[in-house]
């Protein structure tokens, strides 16, 4: 189980608007498993009460995508590194693999060796038959549009508590699989790397 989100801030959206941008350059400071709950809830979060319906939009509520978190050494306090797969009903993780497979990743990633320094990336994954199953091939569009809103809540909540994100779309699709220890039909379509900027 991970740590209850928290529904008010500090910060108005206005400003992590403002703030927002891409960041390449990051620090290996450990980050606190609250910071990773609130993320995971805006990221795929359940926001209704005794409903279903998530932090950000998915066409007909379907919601192909899945959010993995792969955590390096010392990169949560609290969590043994490993790759985790976010299960909103609950709000908790489960352990997929285990060990830092942050330099793997970078690797997979066409050797963006930056991505290894923070203390996690977040990889999107889309199953795309979800969708497909009621719209046809145009349910891979809505699936691509629904990672790009995941994308940016996980920017905007970051600058709200005080972290930076970098955002990935250079990687080999079957590695990243491998790498994570995922299905292979859970295809990955972004990685935001999320920590204290360097």
């Amino acid at each position: 189980m991970l740590p209850k989100p928290t529904h008010e801030g500090s910060l108005f959206v206005e400003e992590a608007i403002k703030r927002r941008r891409t960041v390449r350059s990051f620090s290996s400071r450990p980050m606190k498993k609250q910071d990773l709950s609130q993320l995971l809830y805006a990221a795929q979060g359940i926001t209704e009460d005794h409903g279903f319906k998530r932090a950000a939009p998915s066409g007909g509520a379907l919601y192909p995508l899945d959010v993995y978190t792969v955590v390096g050494d010392k990169g949560v306090e609290g969590l043994e590194a490993g790759v985790y797969h976010y299960i909103p009903s609950g709000h908790r993780i489960e352990h997929v693999t285990t060990g830092d497979r942050k330099e793997e990743l970078a690797k997979a990633s066409l050797h963006q060796m930056w991505m290894a320094k923070p203390p996690l990336n977040f990889v999107i994954t889309a199953q795309y038959s979800r969708i497909c199953s009621k719209y046809g091939d145009r349910g891979v569009r809505y699936a691509m549009i629904e990672a790009g809103h995941v994308g940016q809540n996980i920017f905007l909540q970051a600058e709200a508590l005080g972290l930076k994100a970098g955002i990935v779309g250079a990687f080999e699709d079957m590695k990243v699989i491998n790498v994570l220890g995922i299905p292979k039909k859970h295809e990955p379509l972004l990685i935001m790397p999320v920590g204290y900027r360097a």
